[in-house]
C-alpha cells in the first residue's frame, strides 16, 4: 500500500491524472457542436407544396405547412445519418443505382463495375441522388425499428379497437342485379319495351337481347354502392337506393351518368355491423403501423438529440 501511494505521488502521475480531467471536463464545457440540419430553401419548400396541393386540390394551411417541413427535416437527419455511418458502401440497391447513374453519363467504357462504383463514390453521386437517398432513409428507419421494436399488438387491443370503430366498420349493403341498358339515341323506345316485359312477363334472361352494349356488363353480384358507382356512376346508385329495390322485382328506369337502365333485382343484402372475425386482419394491419410509426417517432426523437434541426 505505502508503495501504491509512492507511485502516485509522482509528478508524471499527477500529469496524466490531471490530463484526464481536463479532457473530461473540456468535453461538458465545451462540446463538440451539433450537426445542423435545415433550414430548408425556398425551392425545396415551393415543391413541397406543390405536392401537396397536386394530391389535396389546394394549398397547405399554415399548420400543415410546419408538419411537411418538419417531416422533411427528418428525412434530411435520416439521410445524413445514414451517411455518417456509410450505410451506401454495404447496399445493393445503393450499388447498382450509381452503376446506372455512371452508365447513364456514359462514363463506364473500359471499366469494371467495381471501378464504377468507386468513380461514383468519388465524384459524391450518392450524395445528390434522390433514389439513393430515399433507399437510406429506408435503411434508418429500418434500423431503428431494429433498436426499438413496436410492441406486439394483444387481443384485449384488438377487441378496443373493434369497439372504438365499430361504426365506421359496419358492413354496407350488396345488390346483386341485372340491368336493361338504353342509351341517350335510345331513350325513347325504353317505355315500349318496359311494357312489353310486363305484358309478357318475361324473365330478365329473354330481355336481354333488347338493351345497347354496356361495356362494364349486365349483370353485377353483391357489389356495395361503392363498387356500382364505379360502374354506373353515384347518381344511379342515389336512384337505385330510392326505389325501395327488392328481390325479385324490377326497379327503373333509372338514370345513370350513360343513360337510362331498367334493373332487375335478383338479391339484397342490408347493411349490418361486422363481426370481429371479418376485419380482424384490417384492425391489426392497423394497429401494427400505428406501433410501427409511434415506434419510429419515438427512434428519431432521440436521434434529434445528436442534431441541430432548423426549421
Amino acid at each position: 500500500m505505502v508503495r501504491l501511494f509512492a507511485r502516485l505521488n509522482r509528478p508524471w502521475m499527477h500529469f496524466i491524472v490531471l490530463g484526464c480531467l481536463l479532457f473530461y471536463l473540456q468535453g461538458i464545457f465545451f462540446p463538440e457542436p451539433k450537426a445542423v440540419i435545415g433550414p430548408l430553401d425556398g425551392a425545396r419548400i415551393k415543391a413541397l407544396q406543390q405536392q401537396w396541393f397536386a394530391s389535396t386540390g389546394r394549398l397547405p394551411t399554415p399548420e400543415h405547412r410546419v408538419r411537411m417541413v418538419a417531416a422533411e427535416l427528418d428525412r434530411d437527419m435520416l439521410f445524413q445519418r445514414a451517411v455518417e455511418l456509410q450505410l451506401y458502401l454495404y447496399d445493393t440497391v445503393v450499388y447498382q443505382r450509381l452503376l446506372r447513374n455512371m452508365r447513364f453519363l456514359q462514363l463506364g467504357e473500359g471499366k469494371t463495375d467495381q471501378e464504377l462504383y468507386e468513380e461514383a463514390l468519388e465524384m459524391r453521386l450518392h450524395l445528390g441522388d434522390e433514389v439513393v437517398k430515399r433507399r437510406l432513409i429506408q435503411v434508418m428507419e429500418q434500423l431503428l425499428l431494429a433498436a426499438n421494436p413496436p410492441p406486439a399488438v394483444t387481443e384485449e387491443e384488438l377487441v378496443a379497437e373493434f369497439e372504438k370503430r365499430r361504426e365506421d366498420l359496419r358492413r354496407p349493403p350488396r345488390y346483386s342485379i341485372e340491368h336493361l341498358y338504353f342509351n341517350r339515341e335510345r331513350e325513347a323506345e325504353l317505355n315500349t319495351v318496359i311494357a312489353t316485359i310486363q305484358e309478357r312477363n318475361l324473365s330478365v334472361g329473354e330481355t336481354r337481347q333488347m338493351s345497347s352494349p354496356f361495356l362494364p356488363g349486365y349483370e353485377f353480384k353483391r357489389q356495395t354502392p361503392d363498387q356500382l358507382a364505379r360502374h354506373f356512376g353515384a347518381a344511379f346508385v342515389k336512384n337505385l337506393q330510392e326505389a325501395d329495390p327488392r328481390p325479385g322485382v324490377w326497379r327503373g328506369p333509372l338514370r345513370s351518368t350513360y343513360g337510362l337502365h331498367y334493373v332487375w333485382v335478383s338479391e339484397v343484402r342490408p347493411e349490418r355491423d361486422a363481426t370481429l372475425d371479418e376485419v380482424r386482419a384490417q384492425l391489426l394491419r392497423d394497429l401494427e403501423s400505428r406501433a410501427k410509426a409511434a415506434a419510429l417517432q419515438g427512434g428519431m426523437a432521440t436521434m434529434r438529440e445528436n442534431y441541430e434541426v432548423k426549421l
